[in-house]
């Protein structure tokens, strides 16, 4: 295996004028534009206008302020992604947060107010009550279980890869050999691919976006990390990009709470129940990640040892 780390910013200052750069966007950051299907109109969820949860001292700071803060992503497509343009926030983790806003008495479309909180940051946000719970790609693990709380999962994640539309042989990490797959640098993916399969010719970039633009341009072969990204950016450009194989790894997403408010935990276990049962779960997927073209998979199965 080959390990090559590249940074796209020099790369990019090596190829092209400033003015060139932007005019093509090599090595920003952020993600490819939109060239297919357009996000669909999002779900309208039933606000229980009834609930109530004393028990929960984040449910009542909640309510006396009006409002719910959430803790998000904001440059993840598919899942958690911010227009620049307008402030709006889409993807199925958004979708996520919605629901469970409404389930908890509080209106989705005035109600809520989103706070990009970056990973390394999540914990800290939940323990300093900086937000009320945590939906973004949040990996439910036993060290996290040490500092917070989690409701769920409501998705299962995990390691795949992403290649373009016309590609036969790649269907999975056991046909990577001698072919460029690229990752971001410092990720677990990364490490994973070269620890597992260390035929393949590891890439590194500063971001999963430059991987993405490199796949586009010829440059890789391949992109791995969550299939939940993967599919962010396959639903971006159905035309051109596809998810291939079976996933590699398990990453069990969870809605992170504040680890001493188990009756809030509890309470978002039940609306993740109902809005599953209802079909909400499925239409949220459909208008996000379904876009990508891969159905909407079972939802996991709710631990509610979690919440014990």
């Amino acid at each position: 295996m080959r390990l090559r780390f590249r940074s796209g910013a020099l790369l990019c200052a090596l190829a092209l004028s400033a003015a060139a750069l932007g005019a093509t966007g090599c090595g920003r950051s952020g993600s490819p534009p939109l060239r297919g299907p357009r996000p669909g109109e999002p779900p309208r969820y039933a606000v229980d206008s009834r609930f109530s949860l004393p028990s929960s001292p984040t449910w009542r700071a909640a309510r006396e302020r009006g409002r719910l803060t959430i803790g998000v992503k904001e440059d993840q497509p598919g899942m958690g992604e911010m227009n620049p343009a307008t402030g709006a926030y889409s993807g199925f983790d958004i979708e996520i947060a919605r629901m469970l806003a409404a389930s908890l008495g509080f209106d989705p479309r005035r109600d809520i107010r989103y706070r990009p909180i970056a990973s390394a940051n999540r914990e800290t946000a939940l323990q300093n009550g900086q937000v009320d719970y945590y939906v973004g790609t949040y990996t439910i693990n036993e060290g996290r279980k040490k500092l917070v709380g989690f409701a769920g999962p409501y998705y299962t994640a995990g390691q795949k890869l992403l290649v373009r539309r016309g590609e036969r042989d790649i269907t999975g990490p056991r046909n990577l050999a001698g072919r460029k797959v690229c990752s971001a640098v410092g990720s677990t993916p990364l490490q994973r691919i070269e620890a597992d399969y260390p035929e393949a010719d590891a890439v590194a970039y500063d971001s999963y976006a430059i991987c993405v633009d490199n796949l586009l341009n010829d440059q890789v072969d391949a992109v791995t990390t969550d299939d939940t990204i993967l599919l962010g950016y396959a639903a971006k450009d159905p035309g051109k990009l596809k998810v291939v194989g079976r996933a590699f790894s398990d990453e069990p997403y969870g809605v992170g709470v504040p680890k001493s408010d188990k009756a809030l935990a509890r309470a978002l276990d039940t609306a993740l129940a109902a809005r599953e049962r209802n079909g909400d779960w499925k239409r949220a997927y459909d208008v996000t990640l379904g876009l990508s073209g891969v159905p909407a998979p079972e939802p996991p199965r709710i631990d509610r040892s979690l919440t014990s």
